[in-house]
């Protein structure tokens, strides 16, 4: 079943993220998507988040359809202008990746090309509808295509912090839907009651609502993530299980599963993220029960 029919159907989408190498050698990428192949829904590929160089996402999702594979590509604005957009979408129809995430494109400061030049054409809601007039048939030129493209787009929503940047961002989100959306990816948090008050928040906008789970590695990534990123809800709690577990790996991979199970019955899908290691995506699945 394709990603496009398990949300139709109401049924729970399985995602997985994986980045392009920043180089040529794929052997890894290809190895991890091997292993999951017959496991999820589809793989989301990011394109150069956090503004560091790597091989596209429009190549990642082209190696992934020869591997079987569903992708989902990142698009955002900050790299290209609408007419390389453009350009790109209509080579990923025809490369047979019909899946995409609009997301806002991370600032520079934390990337190793920092003297690259910001485009930003076109914000989230000129993405989808220019994704929306291209399914149309028509450019944001107005010039009717030959062929029209056909795309499963959804949007993405920030990390929030309390109940009125949630009102805000179900709003924010609204107007996605309006334009295109088809369907909404939560960010990541480590509370699984306040992730089920988010994900009930963004239900009445009726598109399928994904959460996203990351896991962590050891206790130092806890630790960082719980100061420098509050909205991620990480509590002392799991810090302290994490080191005081005899196996850490299996405590993390264990929490992630938990996350999971938690919010299934309430959410539509999970994409899992595992950033660097991705050989232990099918070990968190089968700790999640999927």
């Amino acid at each position: 079943m394709s990603f496009k029919a398990k949300l139709s159907s109401g049924g729970f989408a399985v995602l997985a993220e994986m980045h392009t190498p920043k180089g040529v050698d794929i052997s890894e990428l290809i190895t991890n998507v091997r292993y999951l192949k017959s496991r999820v829904d589809g793989i989301v590929i990011p394109d150069m988040d956090n503004g560091v160089m790597h091989m596209s996402a429009l190549a990642g999702g082209a190696l992934l359809r020869q591997q079987g594979v569903e992708p989902l590509i990142h698009v955002y604005g900050r790299d290209r202008n609408r007419m390389a957009l453009q350009g790109d979408l209509l080579a990923a129809h025809v490369l047979g990746i019909h899946n995409l995430l609009v997301v806002q494109g991370e600032d520079m400061i934390n990337g190793d090309h920092q003297d690259a030049t910001l485009v930003d054409d076109l914000d989230e809601i000129g993405l989808l509808e220019m994704i929306q007039s291209l399914t149309q048939g028509t450019d944001l030129a107005g010039f009717e295509l030959k062929g029209n493209p056909e795309f499963t787009a959804g949007c993405a929503i920030p990390p929030i912090a309390d109940d009125a940047q949630l009102k805000k961002e179900v709003e924010s989100a609204r107007k996605k839907v309006d334009a295109g959306a088809q369907y909404i990816l939560l960010p990541s948090v480590f509370d699984a009651a306040f992730y089920a008050h988010m994900i009930e928040a963004f239900k009445p906008l009726n598109v399928p609502v994904i959460a996203s789970v990351f896991l962590l590695k050891n206790v130092g990534m806890a630790r960082y993530i719980s100061i420098n990123d509050p909205n991620s809800r990480l509590s002392e709690d799991i810090i302290r299980r994490i080191r005081k577990a005899k196996d850490r790996e299996t405590e993390c991979i264990n929490i992630a599963g938990e996350i999971i199970r938690s919010i299934k019955e309430v959410s539509q899908g999970i994409k899992i993220s595992a950033l660097g290691w991705e050989d232990r995506l099918p070990v968190i699945l089968d700790s999640a029960g999927l």
